[in-house]
């Protein structure tokens, strides 16, 4: 039986591969995206699919769009949280007012969409929620910062949600992406530092250059990815994490690596740290 899938960012990168993904598997989408004319460019028009203007960061919108989801297919089962974009550079060379807007798109973007959708499926008791996070909030490296830390904090939200909404059939899967050959790293969804700090210029002109080297080039196939996630969708209990790449899932092992190490560091010490009762 089809279900009913609400499809943030659908106009561009990932969100497109997976409307299209989700269609072919027999269901209906609800994409949206701040440009309605794009998504509809990206995505096209047929009976089965309900375009929607979709600014993450307006409450406003999000609920209009839950609410426009419902009055035209009767329920939401599937919401997909894709919106995002990225904020480069080293720490202090990202303006403090980037740094919100980053988190604001990316951890707030979902928030508002979800608790949109959420009274929706509590109400009819059953539902998926689906937030694309990265490998970047799984492990931090040097030049994501802000974007690292709107990953980590999506981990934690969804993470810690998922025993709160389970009594009521809803379910949550947070996806890890490696590096896939989207748009994230084209100028239209990257925020580029300019170099304002003369101990991390060289650097940041260095790696900049490097990484746009690799739009375009990454291993990862998205529209794989989509069906892949759509598979997952359909079971009954999917993950809670999955890893999506090769590289994924090399990072999940690194850092579970990283912190079995650093539990047994100073096991001793750590262990020794309760009350005398005696």
């Amino acid at each position: 039986m089809s279900k009913v899938w609400l499809i943030t960012g659908a106009g561009r990168g990932m969100g497109v591969d997976i409307a299209k993904a989700a269609r072919a598997a027999g269901n209906i989408v609800v994409a949206t995206g701040r440009n309605t004319m794009v998504v509809r460019e990206a995505i096209g028009t047929t009976d089965d699919l309900l375009v929607v203007k979709l600014d993450v960061t307006s409450p406003e919108d999000a609920k209009a769009a839950a609410d426009a989801t419902v009055k035209e297919f009767g329920r939401i089962d599937v919401l997909v949280n894709n919106a995002g974009n990225f904020y480069a550079g080293f720490f202090e060379e990202i303006t403090p007012e980037n740094f919100r807007a980053q988190v604001e798109t990316n951890f707030f973007g979902p928030v508002n969409v979800t608790r949109a959708v959420l009274p929706i499926m509590r109400n009819q008791r059953s539902g998926l929620i689906v937030t694309v996070s990265s490998t970047a909030g799984i492990l931090g490296q040097g030049f994501v910062s802000a974007y690292a830390a709107s990953k980590f904090a999506v981990e934690g939200w969804m993470e810690s949600i998922a025993p709160e909404i389970e009594p009521f059939n809803i379910r949550t899967m947070l996806v890890e992406p490696g590096f896939f050959r989207t748009e994230l790293l084209t100028d239209e969804s990257t925020k580029w530092p300019e170099p304002a700090i003369d101990d991390y210029a060289d650097k940041t002109k260095r790696t900049v250059t490097a990484w746009k080297g690799m739009s375009g080039l990454q291993g990862g196939d998205p529209a794989k990815l989509a069906k892949a996630l759509v598979e997952l969708a359909s079971q009954t209990v999917p993950p809670l994490r999955w890893a999506a790449g090769a590289d994924a899932v090399g990072t999940f092992e690194e850092k579970a690596k990283q912190l079995h190490a650093q539990a047994n560091a100073y096991r001793d010490l750590s262990s020794s740290l309760s009350h005398d009762e005696s």
